[in-house]
């Protein structure tokens, strides 16, 4: 991956992992040691999901442009059924705290979308690209300077 992939990957996961640290600190301080492990496998799970979407997506952009907002929309869709499908799997589990792990889930994921929203409106992203064969047009061709 390029710096400039990296950097709002980082920009996402980030404060995504500091509110499931905060989730995982409240769960287990309401919900005991399996709310903060189920704080915690929500978190990863989130992290994982999303970061794996997101790296397709940057991909989907280099490569076929003019798919990118159909990829997007089919992406997102995909990645919170699966949150769904994950959250009716581990129900009734004695793994963790299912409550605790919906919660963080959900919150986590909006935290991530936030963020990455956040990332994309701070991004310089260039919509044209500068031709660099062309040269400089003077301003005002007939004056002299």
């Amino acid at each position: 991956m390029r710096s400039d992939d990296v950097r709002p990957l980082l920009q996402t996961a980030v404060p995504t992992a500091v509110a499931g640290a905060i989730a995982a600190v409240i769960s287990g301080l309401v919900a005991g040691g399996k709310g903060a492990v189920g704080a915690l496998v929500a978190t990863l799970v989130v992290i994982l999901f999303m970061g794996i979407g997101f790296i397709v997506l940057q991909r989907t952009a280099k490569s076929l442009p003019h798919l990118f907002q159909a990829m997007g929309l089919m992406l997102y869709a995909a990645q919170i059924l699966l949150l769904f499908v994950f959250l009716a799997v581990f129900k009734n589990t004695t793994l963790f705290n299912p409550r605790a792990f919906a919660i963080t889930l959900v919150a986590t994921t909006l935290v991530w979308i936030a963020a990455q929203t956040r990332a994309h409106m701070k991004a310089k992203i260039l919509y044209v690209e500068p031709d660099s064969d062309k040269g400089e047009k003077p301003e005002n061709p007939g004056s002299k300077s």
